[in-house]
């Protein structure tokens, strides 16, 4: 199964209803859950493989939109930090995680890896749980899109 190009054909249709944004380098998406509220990734399009299957230009460009991403997240969040991981382990095609992370998480968790929550039982996007903030994200990163 290639779930990242899956959802890039979607997002593409205008079928994906995750999609926060299109930008340079592939498509601003809020996460399936939100254990961390505002939990996004950035979706490649074209799909590549991998970071080193890029140019240089293009290469950078999917970077400064990861970061951009995580801007945006921040400041619609109001998170302490923004983690930022590239994998590619389970899903073979590029792609970028960025969780923000909070100074009231549990303090077992605080210092660890977004990976220790508890997936299978986490809330699941929902446009009516988490339309506002994924309205305030797109807010954020239109405005830094328009000022780049």
């Amino acid at each position: 199964m290639a779930l990242i190009k899956d959802r890039v054909e979607l997002a593409r249709r205008g079928s994906n209803p995750n999609v926060i944004c299109r930008l340079r380098s592939g498509w601003a998406v809020i996460g399936d859950v939100q254990f961390l509220p505002g939990y996004s990734l950035l979706l490649p399009d074209p799909v590549v493989p991998s970071l080193n299957d890029l140019g240089d230009e293009a290469r950078a460009c999917f970077l400064l939109d990861m970061a951009l991403i995580g801007d945006a997240v921040l400041e619609a969040t109001g998170a302490r930090r923004i983690n930022y991981e590239i994998l590619g382990n389970t899903e073979p095609e590029l792609h970028a995680h960025m969780f923000p992370r909070y100074a009231d998480e549990p303090e077992d968790r605080r210092k660890m890896p977004a990976w220790f929550y508890d997936w299978k039982n986490a809330p699941v996007f929902s446009e009516a749980a988490h339309g506002a903030l994924k309205r305030r994200i797109e807010d954020a990163l239109r405005k830094r899109i328009a000022s780049a």
